[in-house]
C-alpha cells in the first residue's frame, strides 16, 4: 500500500508524484521540466518527507513530490450540486464539460478539485469516473480509510447504473437491444474502437420515445455507451467523438453531450443499507 504523500492537499489539489530516471535530482528536474528552482527552494520532497537539495542523487524508479505550477484553464461555468453528504461519502450532480479528476490539461477545473475546495474535504476522492462530457451522479469518498471499500463496488460491478441519452430514432430497430462487443481504448487516441474478439462490453438500450433512451451498462469500458450507440447508427446528440471527431474550442459550452448518469444504486459497504441516488438534471 502506497504511503500518504509527504505534502498535504493545497487549494484542492494534491502534490505531483514523479518517477525519476535516476541520478542527480536537481539536474533531472531542470533538464526534463525546467523546474530545478523548486529544488533550490526546498519544495521537492522524498516520500519520507526528506527535502531534496541540489546534491541529492536517487536511483531510477524513485519518486519525489512537489506542487505543480498550474497553467491557465478555461473556467467551466456550471455549478456542482451536492445530492447527498455524510461522514463517508459525497454524491455530486456533475455538470457537462467538467472532468471528474485532474488529467492532462484539466486540473483545477475538475469536479474533484472544485468540490475539495468548496466542501473543505482534502481527502475527497472519486469512487469511479464519469467522462468529462457526461453529466450526472458521481460518488466520492470523504475519508481515506473507507475509499477502497467504495471503489471495490465499481471495480467488481456491484453497482447498478442507469443513463439517459438523446439520439435519433430508427424505426427498423426493435427495442430493447442488448449490445455486446469488444471495446479497446488505446493511449493517445481520442476514440475507443470495437475490435474482433471476446466481448468485454455490454449495454442494454431501451427507447423511451421521442428520441430518449435509457442505457444500462453491465460493464464499464471507456466511452462504452457512446461507442455502442454509434454502432447502432444512433450516435448520441452532441457527441464530438462518435462517429466522427469534431474539433470543439475549449471555451465552447454551447452543445453538451446528451448523456446523463441518471441513477446510481448499490448496497453501502459501510452501513449495509441500500442506496439510490438520482440526478436532478434533465436532457
Amino acid at each position: 500500500m502506497r504511503r500518504p504523500a509527504p505534502l498535504p492537499v493545497r487549494d484542492g489539489l494534491g502534490p505531483a508524484r514523479l518517477r525519476l530516471l535516476g541520478g542527480n535530482v536537481f539536474r533531472e528536474l531542470q533538464a526534463r521540466f525546467g523546474i530545478g528552482a523548486k529544488v533550490l527552494a526546498g519544495e521537492v520532497l522524498r516520500p519520507d518527507g526528506t527535502v531534496v537539495d541540489e546534491t541529492t542523487t536517487l536511483p531510477a524508479g524513485a519518486h519525489v513530490y512537489f506542487y505543480r505550477d498550474l497553467a491557465d484553464e478555461t473556467p467551466v461555468p456550471f455549478d456542482i450540486p451536492v445530492l447527498y453528504r455524510d461522514n463517508d461519502i459525497v454524491v455530486a450532480d456533475k455538470p457537462h464539460f467538467l472532468a471528474t479528476m485532474p488529467r492532462g490539461s484539466h486540473v483545477a477545473q475538475t469536479a474533484l478539485v472544485r468540490l475539495r475546495r468548496d466542501l473543505g474535504l482534502p481527502e475527497l476522492s472519486p469512487a469511479h469516473r464519469l467522462d468529462r462530457l457526461t453529466a450526472g451522479v458521481l460518488l466520492l469518498t470523504a475519508r481515506r480509510e473507507i475509499r477502497g471499500a467504495y471503489q471495490t463496488l465499481f471495480s467488481r460491478g456491484l453497482t447498478r447504473k442507469t443513463y439517459l441519452a438523446r439520439a435519433a430514432h430508427r424505426a427498423d430497430l426493435d427495442f430493447p437491444i442488448t449490445v455486446r462487443s469488444r471495446i479497446i481504448k488505446q493511449r493517445g487516441r481520442l476514440q475507443a474502437t470495437e475490435e474482433p474478439g471476446e466481448p468485454n462490453a455490454e449495454t442494454v438500450v431501451e427507447h423511451l420515445g421521442g428520441g430518449l433512451y435509457r442505457l444500462t451498462p453491465h460493464t464499464g469500458r471507456t466511452h462504452q455507451l457512446r461507442v455502442h450507440m454509434a454502432a447502432l447508427g444512433l450516435p448520441i446528440t452532441g457527441d464530438p467523438l462518435y462517429p466522427e471527431v469534431i474539433d470543439v474550442a475549449a471555451d465552447d459550452f454551447s452543445t453538451p453531450l446528451q448523456l446523463l448518469a441518471h441513477r446510481l444504486e448499490f448496497d453501502d459497504p459501510v452501513s449495509g443499507q441500500r442506496r439510490a441516488f438520482v440526478s436532478s438534471r434533465t436532457l
